[in-house]
């Protein structure tokens, strides 16, 4: 197999180089980006003064913003045929916006800088995707996703500890993190420009196709529609993680060790989703997925009960046990479900209809949050979970 032409056919060949350096690109992005998320929600609340419901409303636009531009992006890279422009042109974008979380000083100047750096995640989000299954055999695709999932939380647990670092010798300047989160973000840039390598498509698709039309809605099946359900189940039930950061300061944890949340919940999700999608590959995904649904119900109970840090760091622990799970076989079941020609196009309206979803979920965490508290908020997640479970079983009952 070439480090960047066609993958051969068997799963025991070893990934190619382009599959390493985009994990190496989300890496790089992904820890300038916690650097920032860590203590953003801290930042929102103790410094500009923004209420929970502010909160929630800044982050589901935000990765709404994300969600729903990736389905553009996705028509486009399925229109022109390349993958690596958009890719390049959305991680150029956001870290072109890290410097405005630094010069911040009104919750609307956060809300601009996020939604920025959000449409830049969403134009490279699902050409990248895409172009990941271009890049390997479908026998390789859970071990692809996986890895480049295994890398991205890598930099996800990265970042918070460096968060926790320059907290502390910069005697908790939080402006002064956000300064140094610019650098690994400008580094993910230069990693892709040079060293992934889109491969040439067959003839047959590489001329440019007209852009998405509602007849080829006929060509993504009832499995791939299915797909997209229980993604937005998920996303309803599992809303944005700034809640968990502030769930664990309201027990007590101090701003300077806040990080750590994200740092226990990105290194469980490191540490399970390379194996799990070495799993996908070998075992029946749909099964696999069903039972990942498990530990984000554990997670939104203990976290709904917790009364200390620690009993936070056990939610926090099972909610990054179940993203591990999940998201990587989730991208494994959108390929699997969608035609080439239109791969671009199923990850945009799968991630389209999870951010449309994402938006009002982070909305209602914040208003059940500020009316009646954590423990109803993360109650309600759990219900909702357990009700997308029982769904996903008879579905897959049915499928047998």
């Amino acid at each position: 197999m070439t480090a960047g032409g066609r993958p051969g056919a068997t799963s025991s060949s070893r990934l190619p180089a382009s599959i390493w350096a985009l994990g190496l690109v989300s890496l790089f992005m992904d820890m300038s980006s916690e650097l920032v998320h860590a203590l953003l929600p801290v930042f929102l609340v103790t410094t500009l003064g923004a209420s929970m419901l502010s909160v929630g409303i800044i982050e589901g636009i935000a990765e709404a913003t994300a969600s729903i531009t990736k389905v553009f992006s996705g028509l486009v890279s399925d229109w022109i045929g390349k993958r690596k422009l958009l890719a390049v042109a959305g991680y150029g974008l956001a870290a072109l916006t890290k410097p405005l979380f630094p010069l911040a000083t009104t919750i609307d100047t956060v809300l601009a800088a996020r939604f920025i750096d959000r449409v830049g995640k969403g134009i490279r989000g699902a050409p990248r995707d895409a172009l990941v299954a271009d890049l390997v055999a479908p026998a390789q695709r859970g071990a692809a996703y996986g890895l480049r999932q295994a890398l991205d939380t890598a930099g996800a647990v990265a970042g918070p500890l460096l968060a926790i670092l320059f907290m502390s010798i910069f005697a908790d300047r939080i402006r002064t993190v956000f300064w140094i989160a610019t650098l690994p973000a400008i580094l993910s840039v230069v990693i892709l420009i040079l060293a992934v390598r889109e491969p040439e498509r067959p003839r047959m698709e590489a001329a440019p196709r007209a852009p998405f039309r509602l007849a080829d809605l006929k060509g993504l099946g009832r499995a791939y529609w299915e797909v997209v359900a229980v993604g937005a189940v998920l996303t309803l039930a599992r809303f944005s993680e700034a809640f968990l950061v502030l769930r664990a300061q309201g027990t007590g944890l101090t701003v300077t060790y806040v990080p750590l949340v994200m740092v226990v919940m990105s290194g469980v999700y490191t540490l399970a989703a390379y194996p799990a999608g070495l799993l996908a590959d070998r075992l029946d995904r749909r099964s696999l997925l069903a039972f990942g649904f498990v530990p984000l119900i554990v997670a939104d109970i203990t976290l709904g009960e917790a009364t200390s840090p620690v009993a936070v760091f056990c939610g926090v622990a099972f909610w990054g046990l179940h993203m591990g799970l999940t998201q990587g076989l989730l991208a494994t079941l959108v390929a699997d479900a969608s035609p080439a020609a239109l791969r671009g196009s199923a990850f945009g309206l799968f991630n389209f209809a999870s951010g449309i979803v994402l938006l009002a979920a982070s909305v209602i965490a914040g208003a059940l949050w500020q009316n009646y508290g954590p423990a109803v908020t993360f109650y309600s997640g759990a219900a909702i979970t357990g009700a997308g479970l029982a769904g996903l079983v008879i579905v897959n009952r049915r499928r047998s």
